[in-house]
């Protein structure tokens, strides 16, 4: 038998509870399978098919997620529904109760940033992209910035207005952006965290900006990660 199907079938057994009243615990009980947050946070910018779950998912197997989708759905925590024609496609989606949970996500990246063995060069989505630069966006640094700046990542598009010291990220057409930044998800975060620099991603070619150049840099000043944690001596 082949290592994956192995690894299905001994992930695809019933869940052991922790038999604990803690919420924490509980809370586990909900989402401490492997790749089920990872679902989860490919679904907090929207609903998606089961193709691009596992599109945005490349380690994951088809019965996993089928697995993961079924649980967080006898959770409440997503439904899945039909779109209607001419798409007529099923896509799931996080319930009300599931959005909810981004702070946890932001709370658990801020901690992770700072591991000292965190490997940036993995694969990197879209969905984390934009819950990252909800996460680490500095609102102080943002003093006085009123501004659009749209993403172009594949056939997607996204604006993030940053205004009073806050900053919303979400879907949206790019005609009133002051600035667009064309680039997959690993490229604009190199960009962003990394401190690669633009000129060299645009002589590459992974990078493209359009519009005020200026404002892009200063967005992409917006997003310090943490300090390291110090490795035990």
């Amino acid at each position: 038998m082949k290592l994956e199907k192995i690894t299905d079938n001994l992930e695809g057994r019933s869940r052991r509870h922790y038999e604990d009243a803690c919420a924490t615990a509980h809370a586990l009980d909900l989402v401490g399978e492997r790749w089920a947050l990872l679902v989860m946070r490919e679904l907090m910018l929207g609903p998606k098919r089961f193709s691009d779950l596992r599109e945005s998912l490349p380690g994951i197997s088809a019965n996993v997620l089928t697995q993961r989708l079924e649980g967080l759905e006898a959770a409440g925590i997503l439904v899945r529904r039909k779109l209607p024609p001419p798409a007529a496609a099923q896509v799931y989606e996080l319930t009300e109760w599931g959005y909810e949970s981004e702070p946890i996500f932001q709370a658990m990246g801020r901690w992770a940033a700072r591991s000292p063995s965190h490997d940036p060069t993995l694969p990197f989505s879209t969905a984390s992209l934009v819950l990252s630069m909800r996460t680490m966006f500095d609102a102080k640094r943002a003093a006085g910035l009123d501004a659009r700046i749209g993403f172009r990542i594949g056939e997607d598009t996204f604006v993030a207005h940053v205004a009073d010291e806050r900053i919303d990220v979400a879907r949206a057409p790019l005609d009133r952006a002051d600035v667009i930044l064309t680039g997959m998800p690993p490229v604009l975060a190199g960009a962003i965290y990394g401190g690669q620099p633009v000129d060299g991603l645009e002589q590459a070619g992974v990078l493209q900006v359009e519009g005020d150049r200026a404002l892009a840099l200063r967005f992409m000043s917006l997003f310090p990660l943490p300090s390291k944690a110090p490795k035990p001596v």
